[in-house]
C-alpha cells in the first residue's frame, strides 16, 4: 500500500489516505466532513506555472502534468512545500510556498510576510506559551510584534531603553517598562476589568504588543529643500539662505506617539526602512522645513548676527530654532534633546552679497585703523605717564634729599640747643652752689650777730683809717722833719683831708653803723618784692632759688607778642623775625580770607565756615 495526501473538499485541509484493497475508503476530517477517498480524490487545481485549471487524481500526483505547459502539478514534493496561513489584515485563509517571502492577499491587497505568519500559525497550533520580545536595530522607534492573539501565560520581555504597550481588541491597555512579565490576569490590571482570560492553554485572546525604543536617535540629518528669503537689515537688499544640520530624537510619551502617529501600522522608523509604511523623517520634514524657514531670518535679525560671522553664532541659532521646533514634536510624544545647525548656505554668487562682503571688508579695515590709532594713543599716553612718573620720582628723590638735609640741620640745632641747655643748667647749678655758700655764710654771720653789711662797713673804715695813717710818713718823707713833727703834720694833713672829703664819706657810709659789741644788733627787716616757693611754701624769698628745697624761682609768663609765630619745621616758639633763627624756615604767609557761598560769612581764614560748616572750595 502507498500513502498519499488528499484534500478535504469542505475545509481544504489535507488528510492522509492509502491505496490498496484493504485501505480505508472513508476518512473523517477534523472539520467533521467524511472524505470519500474513491470519489473525492479527483480534484481540480490551478496550475501554478501557467494558471490552467487541471483535474487530476490526488492518489497519483507524481505523474500528473499540466496539459498546457507540461509542468508537473500538485506533486507530493509541492505539497510538502506549501504553507497555509491567515491574512494579517482581513483574516482570510491563504496558501503559498513555504520558501516565499511575501504574499499579497487577493481579498484586501495586503502584503503578508510569510515567515512571520507561519511562526504565528505554528505557535497557535502547538498551544505553547510564546516569548514576546524585540531585539531590532536602533533606528526603529516603534515596532509591532508580528504575532497576535497570544496564549495565556506568554512571556513578555522588555529590554532596557524600551517600553511595551499591550493592546486588546484595538484598545491600548497597560504600559510595561524594562523587565519580564507573564501575560496573566494578575499582571494586567486594566485587562482584568474588560476581559476574562481562559484558564486552559488552548484558549487565546486577540491581542497586540508594540515595542517603543526609548534610546536617543543620534545624528539625524535635516535640511531646507529650498532657499530662505532674507532681507539684510544693513543694506536692505534681499538674499537667499539655506540651512542644514543634524538633530537627536527621543520618544518622550510612548502612548501619545503610538496613538497619534503609528496607528495600526507595523511600526515606524526615522528613515524609509523595509517593513514600515511610514518614516518619521517623511512625517516631520514639513514641520522642520516650515519652522526653519519661518524663524531663521528672524533669529539672525533679532540677535544682530552678521552674515559673514554667522559660523560664530551657530550655537545661538541652533538653540533658538530648537525652541521653535520642540512644541511640534512634543505634540506627537517626541522630544529633541539636541538640535544642531551645522551649515548656513550663503549666496556667494549673488552680486548683492558680494557688495555686502566689500562693505564688510571696508568696515573691518576701518576697525583696524581705529585699533591702530588706539594703540598709538595708548602708547603715547604710556610714555607720558612714564615721563611723569620719572619726574615725580626725581622730585621725590630731591624732596627726600632736602628732607634729609633739613633733618640733619634740625638734629644739629637740637644738639646745639641741648648743649646750651646743659651749659645753662651747669651755670644754674654753679650759681645755686654759690648762693647756697653765700646763704650758709650769711647764716653764720647772723648767728654771730652781724651781717655782710657790717663786714663791708668795717672794711671801709679800716681802709680809711689806714689811708689816713699812711699820710703822715709820706709827708715826713717829703718834708724831711722829725718824726713827731711829721706825725703831727701828717695828722693835720689827714684831718684837713678828712674835712674836705667828709661830705662824700658821709654819703658813702650812710646807713652803715659801727656795731656795738656790748649790745647785739637787731635783725634787719625782710625786704619787699620776694616770691613764695610753690613746692615747700617758703614765703618772701629774695634769691632765685628757694633756700629750703632749692626750687628755681618761676619765670614770669610774658604775654606773647602780637607778631610772633611758631616754626612748623623745627618747633621753635615765639619767633619775631621773618625767618626761624633755629632752622631758617621762612615765616608762613597768613591765610587769605574767603567768603562762604552758603551763609554769606565774610573774611573766613579757616578751611571750614565757622557759621554753617561748609568746606572751603
Amino acid at each position: 500500500m502507498a500513502k498519499f495526501v488528499i484534500q478535504c473538499p469542505n475545509c481544504g485541509k489535507y488528510a492522509e489516505a492509502k491505496t490498496g484493497f484493504f485501505a480505508r475508503k472513508k476518512i473523517d476530517c477534523a472539520c467533521g466532513y467524511t472524505i470519500d477517498v474513491r470519489t473525492d480524490k479527483l480534484v481540480g487545481r490551478e496550475c501554478p506555472h501557467c494558471g490552467n485549471m487541471v483535474v487530476f487524481d490526488q492518489s497519483n500526483t507524481k505523474k500528473q502534468k499540466c496539459p498546457v505547459c507540461g509542468e508537473q502539478i500538485n506533486t507530493a514534493d509541492a505539497l510538502d512545500k506549501m504553507a497555509e496561513f491567515s491574512c494579517e489584515q482581513c483574516g482570510v485563509r491563504l496558501r503559498t510556498a513555504k520558501n516565499a517571502e511575501k504574499y499579497i492577499c487577493p481579498v484586501c491587497d495586503f502584503e503578508n510576510f510569510i515567515p512571520e505568519r507561519l511562526m504565528s500559525e505554528q505557535i497557535k497550533k502547538d498551544g505553547l506559551a510564546s516569548i514576546i520580545k524585540y531585539e531590532g536595530d536602533n533606528e526603529t522607534l516603534v515596532w509591532k510584534h508580528p504575532i497576535e492573539d497570544f496564549n495565556f501565560g506568554s512571556q513578555l520581555i522588555v529590554h532596557e531603553s524600551q517600553e511595551a504597550i499591550f493592546f486588546r481588541d484595538g484598545q491600548a491597555l497597560d504600559l510595561f517598562g524594562p523587565g519580564r512579565y507573564t501575560l496573566e490576569t494578575q499582571q494586567l490590571p486594566l485587562l482584568e476589568k474588560v476581559y476574562k482570560l481562559p484558564t486552559d492553554n488552548e484558549g487565546t485572546f486577540h491581542s497586540e504588543v508594540y515595542f517603543i525604543n526609548k534610546t536617543v536617535q543620534m545624528a539625524i540629518k535635516w535640511g531646507t529643500p529650498e532657499k530662505v528669503r532674507f532681507i539684510d537689515p544693513l543694506t536692505g537688499v534681499p538674499l537667499e539662505l539655506g540651512a542644514s544640520g543634524e538633530l537627536n530624537l527621543m520618544v518622550s510619551d510612548s502612548r501619545k506617539l503610538l496613538l497619534k502617529l503609528v496607528g495600526t501600522m507595523k511600526g515606524i522608523a526615522w528613515g524609509d526602512s523595509e517593513g514600515f509604511t511610514k518614516s518619521v523623517q517623511a512625517a516631520f520634514r514639513p514641520l522642520i522645513t516650515t519652522a526653519v524657514k519661518a524663524n531663521l531670518s528672524s533669529v539672525i535679525k533679532d540677535n544682530a548676527i552678521d552674515l559673514l560671522e554667522v559660523d560664530e553664532k551657530l550655537e545661538l541659532i541652533s538653540a533658538r530654532l530648537q525652541e521653535k521646533l520642540l512644541p511640534g514634536f512634543e505634540e506627537y510624544g517626541l522630544t529633541i534633546p539636541q538640535f544642531y545647525v551645522t551649515h548656513v548656505v550663503l549666496p556667494e554668487d549673488d552680486p548683492n552679497f558680494k557688495r555686502i562682503r566689500e562693505l564688510h571688508t571696508i568696515t573691518l579695515q576701518t576697525r583696524v585703523y581705529q585699533a591702530e590709532a588706539t594703540v598709538l594713543s595708548a602708547k603715547a599716553q604710556s610714555e607720558a605717564q612714564y615721563r611723569t612718573a620719572q619726574e615725580q620720582s626725581k622730585a621725590a628723590i630731591e624732596a627726600a634729599r632736602r628732607g634729609a638735609v633739613l633733618e640733619q640741620q634740625t638734629t644739629e640745632t637740637e644738639i646745639a640747643r641741648r648743649e646750651a641747655e646743659r651749659k645753662v643748667i651747669a651755670a644754674q647749678a654753679e650759681a645755686q652752689a654759690q648762693r647756697m655758700a653765700g646763704l650758709t655764710e650769711a647764716e653764720v654771720m647772723q648767728a654771730k650777730g652781724y651781717n655782710q653789711k657790717d663786714v663791708i662797713q668795717a672794711e671801709v673804715q679800716k681802709s680809711y683809717a689806714q689811708a689816713i695813717g699812711d699820710m703822715g710818713p709820706a709827708i715826713t718823707a717829703g718834708g724831711g722833719g722829725s718824726g713827731l713833727m711829721g706825725d703831727l703834720l701828717g695828722l693835720g694833713v689827714g684831718m684837713a683831708a678828712a674835712s674836705a672829703v667828709a661830705p662824700q664819706i658821709g654819703n658813702l657810709m650812710q646807713g652803715f653803723q659801727v656795731p656795738n659789741m656790748a649790745t647785739p644788733a637787731a635783725p634787719a627787716a625782710a625786704p619787699a618784692g620776694g616770691w613764695d616757693c610753690p613746692n615747700c611754701g617758703t614765703k618772701n624769698i629774695q634769691s632765685r632759688f628757694c633756700p629750703d628745697c632749692g626750687t628755681k624761682k618761676p619765670e614770669p609768663v610774658a604775654a606773647p607778642a602780637a607778631d610772633t609765630w611758631d616754626c612748623p619745621a623745627c618747633g621753635a616758639k615765639g619767633i619775631t623775625s621773618r625767618f626761624c633763627p633755629n632752622c631758617g624756615q621762612k615765616k608762613p604767609e597768613p591765610p587769605k580770607g574767603w567768603d562762604c557761598p552758603d551763609c554769606g560769612q565774610k573774611g573766613i581764614t579757616t578751611n571750614f565756615c565757622p557759621n554753617c560748616g561748609r568746606k572751603r572750595d
